[in-house]
């Protein structure tokens, strides 16, 4: 039996930053992965795919889960319920997703309804990406599919804070979700990540306002981001 993972009491400054937070309707909520180490700036390739929409008393759920290949390399909620229980399970449950690779992940304590939902619409869209990686397209189709979804990293920034990395999943030419990569570890990048992600996912460019507080991550990320935008062509 699965063990329940407790909800924290958690405030914007506390949450896992994120392709993480507020949901598509009300928000967007992305996730980030543990900081590398040397993370490559060069772009990365792979595809992004949507949850069905599991409808609960709470409210619809869906997600969007960007692959490299069979890796889940970021998760995107597309729908929530706006709930401050769901707010919080949320960057948990993203997380967990990123170390399991999978949909087999314990359900969030206090968040359960919303937790089931997630673990649905994730298995879903990691079985349209089975589904695809197992069919054999043309390679014009091949051609069509890499260029409509893409992943793509942006060049790590240095800042005297620690390093700035972003890597930012495109449908086309729209940005659909972005990932911190790196980021230093201090209380107002925490806070400050959610907030540029927002905008950045509203701007649909890097020609977003700095953080108050956070003006050295603000500036490292829009660099990063516009690295990727660029890299993307």
């Amino acid at each position: 039996m699965k063990r329940a993972i407790p909800v924290v009491a958690l405030s914007i400054a506390g949450l896992i930053p994120v392709w993480r937070y507020e949901p598509s309707i009300g928000g967007t909520t992305t996730s980030t992965a543990e900081p590398t180490p040397s993370a490559s700036s060069a772009a990365t390739s792979g595809t992004v795919v949507k949850g069905t929409t599991i409808d609960t008393e709470k409210g619809p759920v869906q997600v969007q889960v960007a692959f490299d290949g069979d890796k889940i390399t970021a998760v995107k909620m597309l729908q929530q319920p706006n709930h401050p229980q769901t707010t919080a399970a949320v960057p948990v449950l993203i997380s967990e997703t990123l170390k399991a690779q999978s949909a087999d992940i314990d359900t969030v304590s206090g968040a359960t309804i919303t937790s089931d939902a997630y673990k649905k619409s994730l298995q879903a869209a990691i079985d349209d990406n089975t589904a695809s990686s197992s069919a054999s397209p043309s390679p014009s189709a091949s051609a069509s599919s890499a260029s409509a979804s893409k992943v793509v990293a942006g060049s790590t920034v240095d800042t005297e804070k620690g390093p700035v990395q972003v890597q930012v999943a495109f449908d086309g030419d729209k940005i659909t979700a972005v990932k911190m990569l790196q980021q230093p570890n201090h209380p107002q990048t925490t806070a400050a990540v959610p907030v540029l992600i927002s905008e950045t996912l509203k701007a649909q460019s890097a020609d977003i306002d700095s953080v108050s507080g956070a003006t050295i991550t603000s500036d490292g990320y829009k660099e990063s981001l516009q690295a990727a935008i660029d890299a993307k062509g």
